[in-house]
């Protein structure tokens, strides 16, 4: 017999993932603003790459359990799940 395997915070809390996503894609936008106030005609390519790999790296440390369990702590809002006595049951 197969135990059923739990779906992922993802599935079971859209809006969390899209503001840690939406969180970490503004964190890596951020890393640019020396780049755009040095150069007024940068290419676009490497800055766009900058952004996404700047984004990727803080969604993967957001990910690590220790990273989650201080967001849990000191900003609930940005953590994979709800904390159990937040009250909040949405999806």
């Amino acid at each position: 017999m197969q135990t059923p395997t739990p779906a992922p915070t993802q599935t079971r809390h859209p809006w969390r993932a899209t503001v840690r996503t939406g969180v970490a894609a503004v964190l890596g936008a951020v890393s640019l603003l020396p780049t755009v106030a040095v150069t007024a005609g940068v290419d676009a390519v490497p800055a766009v790459a900058q952004a996404v790999v700047v984004a990727g790296a803080i969604t993967r440390v957001m990910a690590l359990p220790g990273v989650d369990e201080w967001l849990r702590r000191f900003a609930p809002w940005l953590a994979t799940e709800p904390t159990p006595d937040s009250g909040q049951h949405y999806r």
